[in-house]
């Protein structure tokens, strides 16, 4: 998320979320109304109980004891399969929205990569990916509804104090309204930092055991064991702090809440015995007023323990939105004229990651079917002319164009389908060798893997493992060498067969013998295509037709 946008408010960032439930306001609707009707259940059946307890002691008579207990069981009955059914939607509800959400943040993150995703805080994704998208399920399974449900019963209930006595129902009111929403809304307004704050150090704890979980190697060589665990235990304890601080709001929310329970309670039992002592309220009146008001709490009660979870459901939600409402840096392009390959030409290109200077009117021409070398000392700026080249970034000055058109006006599907990448470092998924190489053609036969796999000489060392190409890789391809998973990356361009090559340090993890095999592959099988090496090593340039030395962001 970028740091410096404006937090929203709690009611903005629920408005935004309720805002994705429009699809299934039926479906919301029915849980509403199977809440209402299970909550009244609930309440009713303590009034029901009264009832029988008058028609035994002869104070009530406007049914009998049978039809009494016959409602009670069958109140009790129906509270159980209204609440079942109340569950079940708003379940569905959320489970349905949680795959939405999940489906529109990985949309938004293969937009935002990789300009705005380098150098993020990967653990900090994973966290709102993962716990801060899930932690949204308590927003639509138990806050949306039980909002309404509680809003709808106490009107139901005003009514009934109402009929009775106008004081009996403002009393009632003053209630709800303390229970339900004062309670609800100082408990938020003195957490809300505190849920943010819990899920940032959350997000960064997570960044930090998935970084030593990845240096585990270089950990246990340079004994640096002791210094992060020591960090870790740092970050916990911080974690720590953040939740007993919520807890402790929490433990003085719900005192509150049972407090003013009970002084409400005891409060309608004095006030209706004060009314039916002046003759202002039946016996009855004032008997059941004063059960229905101990047993009419339950769905305020709910709403008041939200702000509990709300705090940390807010801070997901915000972290979430955020990421979900971010613009990528590069806009993809589309709906444009076809584009024809050609000569590539970069026309007095300046580029700047923030402050740091990489290319300072940089021009170079690139003819169609040659094969340009580039060679420089690391940092000088080969690997960023790449990237302006893929455009994962724009040049903040001059021009990129292929044949006739710029580079900012080609389709950004032709662009992908004309260019294939081999940066310095390989990702591969936890697959096959076979599926991993696959990625560069969805639907590539097995001969053709094969063959991109004897390109980049991988097709014996592939046939020397047990399973072959079937060969599970392991997660991030930790299973495999630098130079293996560098040979995969190259059989993927191979494969991809695309009119321009791009390859970013190509050989710089392979020995003397398997550069030598790719750098001739490389001339032998891409006399057709435009190919641009870059590299610090002097002999990978061996496959070039034409070398260009590049220091600090020009051409020498």
């Amino acid at each position: 998320m970028e740091k410096n946008r404006k937090r929203r408010s709690g009611i903005r960032i629920m408005g935004k979320l309720i805002g994705l439930v429009r699809p299934l306001l039926h479906v919301m609707a029915a849980a509403v109304i199977l809440g209402v009707a299970g909550y009244l259940c609930a309440i009713f059946l303590t009034a029901l109980a009264g009832a029988g307890l008058l028609n035994v002691m002869g104070l009530w008579e406007k049914a009998s004891l049978t039809t009494v207990f016959v409602c009670l069981a069958a109140a009790a009955v129906l509270r159980g399969v209204l609440h079942y059914g109340e569950q079940a939607c708003n379940h569905y509800i959320a489970f349905k929205l949680l795959a939405l959400i999940r489906h529109k943040v990985f949309a938004v993150l293969r937009k935002l990569c990789p300009a705005k995703l380098d150098g993020r805080d990967k653990g900090n994704l994973i966290s709102i990916i993962t716990s801060d998208i899930e932690l949204l399920e308590v927003f639509y399974a138990h806050t949306i509804s039980p909002i309404m449900i509680a809003v709808f019963t106490s009107l139901i209930m005003e009514i009934f104090f109402f009929h009775y006595h106008v004081l009996a129902g403002l009393f009632a009111l003053a209630g709800y309204v303390a229970v339900g929403v004062i309670v609800p809304v100082w408990n938020s307004g003195r957490g809300a930092s505190c849920g943010m704050e819990f899920r940032e150090c959350f997000g960064d704890l997570n960044s930090f055991v998935l970084e030593s979980l990845r240096g585990l190697d270089e950990t246990i060589q340079y004994q640096r064991g002791k210094d992060r665990e020591e960090e870790m235990v740092k970050k916990s304890r911080q974690l720590d702090r953040k939740q007993k601080i919520m807890k402790d709001l929490e433990g003085t929310q719900r005192g509150v809440t049972n407090t003013l329970i009970l002084l409400f309670s005891f409060g309608m039992l004095f006030l209706t015995a004060y009314l039916c002592m002046q003759g202002q309220l039946s016996f009855e009146g004032a008997f059941l007023c004063t059960i229905l008001m101990m047993g009419s709490f339950g769905p305020v009660t709910a709403l008041s323990g939200l702000s509990n979870n709300l705090m940390q459901t807010l801070a997901s939600g915000e972290r979430v939105l955020s990421l979900l409402e971010e613009e990528p840096q590069i806009g993809e392009v589309s709906g444009q004229e076809h584009a024809e390959f050609g000569d590539v030409s970069c026309s007095n290109l300046d580029f700047a990651y923030e402050d740091e200077q990489i290319l300072k009117d940089y021009s170079i021409r690139i003819p169609k079917g040659s094969r340009i070398g580039i060679h420089g000392r690391s940092g000088s700026g080969k690997s960023t002319l790449l990237k302006l080249l893929m455009r994962f970034y724009d040049p903040q000055r001059g021009e990129i164009s292929i044949g006739e058109r710029g580079l900012v006006s080609v389709n950004t599907k032709e662009l992908r389908e004309m260019e294939s990448y081999v940066t310095q470092e390989t990702d591969l998924f936890h697959d096959s060798i076979a599926n991993n190489i696959a990625v560069a053609k969805p639907g590539a036969s097995r001969e053709e893997i094969e063959e991109a796999a004897k390109k980049a000489a991988l097709h014996e060392f592939i046939l020397s493992l047990p399973k072959g190409y079937d060969t599970q890789v392991g997660e991030l391809g930790d299973t495999l060498s630098g130079g293996e998973r560098q040979r995969i990356g190259i059989a993927r361009a191979f494969l991809h067969d695309a009119p321009m090559l791009l390859l970013d340090e190509p050989t710089s993890n392979l020995d003397s013998l398997n550069e030598g095999i790719i750098l001739k592959s490389i001339r032998e099988t891409c006399q057709d295509k435009t190919v641009v090496i870059v590299s610090h090593r002097e002999s990978t340039m061996a496959a070039a037709e034409k070398i260009y030395e590049m220091e600090n962001g020009r051409l020498s």
